[in-house]
């Protein structure tokens, strides 16, 4: 009886994420979060003054809802069911693994604000920088599961 090829799996995972023009699609998906929430941030931390961790939070969200209707609707519209139930799942499923993306940017966030005074816009844009790789790959491979349908 032979063994499922761990490697091949592995391989076809990787190759998945490799689409380029699904990689730029997402890219240019980033910045226009990148833009919501740098501008939910200001709003809320910088006019409202609501502590800079709270702040990012809520900023946090406003551009994952953002992102993830226009991947939904651009970037992975070939992939998963188009019915409100799915289309629900998908965005539950978007939040929750995007849980890592949001703690990698917040963490930068308040080390760079926090311990070496790099001002808050700066020091979001790159938190979001270092959580981009995080959230292609889960979402693409949680969210949208797009290595099954390659």
């Amino acid at each position: 009886m032979s063994q499922p090829d761990e490697r091949g799996t592995l391989w076809n995972l990787v190759q998945s994420l490799l689409s380029g023009v699904r990689f730029g699609q997402f890219l240019s998906v980033g910045i226009v979060g990148l833009l919501f929430d740098n501008a939910a941030l200001f709003v809320l931390h910088g006019l409202l003054e609501i502590p800079l961790w709270l702040a990012k939070v809520g900023s946090a969200e406003t551009a994952i809802v953002v992102m993830f209707l226009v991947n939904e609707n651009w970037t992975f519209s070939r992939w998963g069911e188009s019915s409100p139930g799915e289309l629900l799942k998908r965005f539950l499923k978007s939040n929750l693994v995007r849980v890592g993306g949001v703690a990698i940017a917040w963490t930068v966030l308040l080390v760079l604000n926090g311990e070496f005074g790099v001002w808050y816009p700066i020091a979001n844009n790159l938190g979001i920088g270092v959580a981009f790789l995080f959230n292609y790959a889960s979402e693409s491979l949680v969210t949208w599961r797009v290595h099954e349908n390659e």
